[in-house]
């Protein structure tokens, strides 16, 4: 089987202020995750704001060094100990979508500009290979070329630039595509285009995702597998449909009890001392640990 993701003794601390009154918060305590496949998955990453989550995806990304513990994709290592410093590969075999589409792109460029980078200097492709590799991509997404070629980016719609950023994505084919809140900035009725689109991108490009969302909706929607994270730590890690419709720690069920229905409204209530105790470590092949 692949190693789809694999996190060892993942930690990233952080040191607030100055001395003597500075402050040490570790923004990922212990991480352990292994899911192990043949077949492409949507690994979701959920918590609140401070979790974590966020984090985790930026040390996967490179775009923070981990204090410690290392970070697997595809079977080689891409960031912590060991970690191979080629930057054209590690883009071949990880590429990220943010939250914000309209800060992924800058205004002063027109989109299609941003997409011919990629073909040239991350798939390596020649002018004509890169041409069809971006049309295609973008057809992929249900954007036409035409509409796209020398186009900004105020002409376009929050979910037509999200779905850019995914087409600039998939151009150097990665084996995972790490998506930070996607969808929070689009509007509601918008965002399950870009859901179900990772959905039919994991079948048809042979693509993982990490999905970060504080959305349990979507997340259950769209998950081979869940990690829920508080503190830094992940809390409660398996198949996604088992860990939102059976969870078996406090904190993931606080979650679930605070989505409102037409029966229940949201209560302040003091967190149990439990929420903040760390699972197991998460392990998935053939099946995972429960948590």
């Amino acid at each position: 089987m692949t190693t789809v993701l694999k996190t060892e003794g993942l930690n990233k601390t952080y040191q607030l202020g100055s001395f003597p009154r500075n402050i040490t918060v570790k923004a990922l305590n212990n991480v352990n995750l292994s899911i192990e496949s043949d077949e492409p998955v949507i690994i979701s990453i959920v918590g609140e704001s401070g979790s974590g989550k966020t984090t985790l995806a930026k040390v996967i990304l490179r775009l923070v060094e981990p204090t410690s513990g290392s970070v697997t994709v595809a079977d080689a290592r891409v960031a912590g100990k060991g970690a191979k410093p080629d930057k054209g590969q590690f883009l071949r075999t990880i590429q990220p979508i943010f939250q914000n589409p309209f800060e992924a792109f800058s205004r002063y460029r027109p989109i299609d500009s941003y997409l011919f980078e990629t073909a040239r200097r991350v798939a390596g492709l020649g002018q004509a290979e890169a041409e069809k590799a971006v049309e295609e991509a973008l057809a992929v997404v249900g954007l036409e070329y035409k509409d796209v070629l020398g186009k900004y980016p105020n002409q376009f719609s929050g979910g037509e630039l999200q779905r850019a950023s995914v087409a600039r994505a998939l151009i150097p084919h990665p084996s995972l595509i790490v998506a930070d809140e996607p969808v929070s900035m689009i509007d509601a009725s918008r965002r399950m285009i870009i859901i179900n689109l990772f959905l039919a991108l994991k079948t048809e490009y042979k693509t993982s995702f990490l999905y970060i969302t504080h959305d349990l909706a979507t997340a259950y929607y769209i998950s081979d597998y869940i990690a829920v994270m508080n503190h830094g730590t992940v809390v409660e890690f398996g198949e996604g449909k088992q860990v939102l419709s059976d969870p078996q720690h406090e904190y993931t069920k606080l979650l679930l009890s605070s989505i409102p229905t037409l029966e229940h409204r949201w209560v302040d209530e003091a967190p149990p001392d439990a929420l903040f105790a760390p699972a197991r470590n998460g392990r998935v092949g053939s099946a995972p640990t429960p948590a």
